[in-house]
């Protein structure tokens, strides 16, 4: 019982991580752009912004210092940092060094915890399987503990991917319009940025760190394509792809802009063409196994009842 107790204990303390973790990890993630903003007010002038970015660093410092040792863990020893998964950050837009920590401690607490709580709830309903059995549950567990923040951070990408990729048509046609207003290419990036928020705050975001890397001497060339490189959107890469060729060959900037933002939308509409053909499929199943059965057992319920009442005591009584 004493052990028992104090595995219960343990358990109940991994669970505590994860919900401390957990609320860290939405409170960073709510409070994401508050480092870029502070960045961009600090170099337009703002400096009483810079104690809330130095607060903000050190609030990153802190929860790394907390959940690194879980972190360590599940991290790769070496050289994750230039692999896929580090794209897959960027896309997110989770750029703070706290996010790498915290998703490699979550590995780590729900590939023990999920087990762990599978061994209690099984043990307080007594269910008592055959070993095998048994180990392939905690491996099937521990796997799914193991996997799942990569399903969320994928998931997150994709959203955030999504939402660059349906706002960049509207962004191209505001540069569209000012440059051919006579404003050059970097002025109308800003004016679009500072305009495109209310379609889209991570293009947003995304064209306020391009005008960052401009204003700190970076060539037009190599902030766009790392632009294109922390979208991981095929069109933001067309479009720098644009770009590069009408600063190199010349060419008339607003009109490769017009071009390119009519593209995009017919591209835009195509996708929704096609996720609303989509749609009957999906419905299908839905409408097979929950809606059906109900609209049956409504249309078919009294029928039956008043062949239950009347029809087969009659058939009885005449047997």
């Amino acid at each position: 019982m004493t052990e028992l107790t104090g595995f219960q204990g343990l358990l109940l303390g991994l669970v505590f991580l994860a919900v401390v973790g957990l609320v860290l990890g939405l409170g960073l993630w709510f409070s994401r752009r508050s480092g870029v903003q502070a960045r961009l007010s600090q170099l337009g002038g703002e400096a009483e912004k810079a104690p809330s970015l130095e607060g903000n660093a050190e609030w990153h410092a802190k929860v790394v210092k907390a959940v690194g040792p879980m972190a360590k863990l599940s991290a790769p020893k070496e050289g994750w940092e230039h692999s896929s998964l580090r794209l897959r950050f960027m896309h997110a837009g989770l750029r703070e060094k706290s996010w790498p920590a915290l998703f490699f401690a979550a590995k780590t607490v729900l590939a023990l915890g999920l087990p762990g709580l599978f061994m209690v709830g099984a043990g307080m309903a007594g269910l008592k399987l055959d070993t095998p059995v048994q180990v392939f549950l905690l491996l099937l567990f521990a796997a799914l503990g193991y996997y799942l923040p990569n399903g969320v951070l994928a998931r997150l990408a994709d959203w955030r991917m999504t939402e660059v990729q349906d706002g960049l048509p509207d962004a191209l046609d505001l540069m569209t319009v000012c440059v051919e207003a006579g404003l050059g290419l970097d002025a109308a990036m800003n004016r679009a940025a500072s305009e495109i928020g209310l379609r889209s705050e991570a293009l947003q975001e995304e064209l306020n760190l391009v005008a960052l890397e401009l204003r700190v001497g970076v060539k037009r060339e190599l902030a766009l394509r790392n632009l294109a490189l922390r979208t991981g959107v095929d069109d933001v890469a067309s479009f720098v792809a644009m770009i590069v060729q009408a600063d190199r060959f010349g060419t008339n900037v607003a009109e490769a802009l017009r071009i390119q933002g009519e593209t995009m939308r017919t591209h835009r509409r195509l996708r929704a063409e096609e996720r609303a053909a989509k749609i009957p499929l999906k419905l299908l199943f839905p409408l097979i196994f929950f809606i059906f059965p109900s609209l049956m057992l409504v249309l078919m319920g009294p029928a039956m009842i008043s062949i239950y009442r009347v029809l087969l005591p009659t058939m009885g009584g005449n047997g």
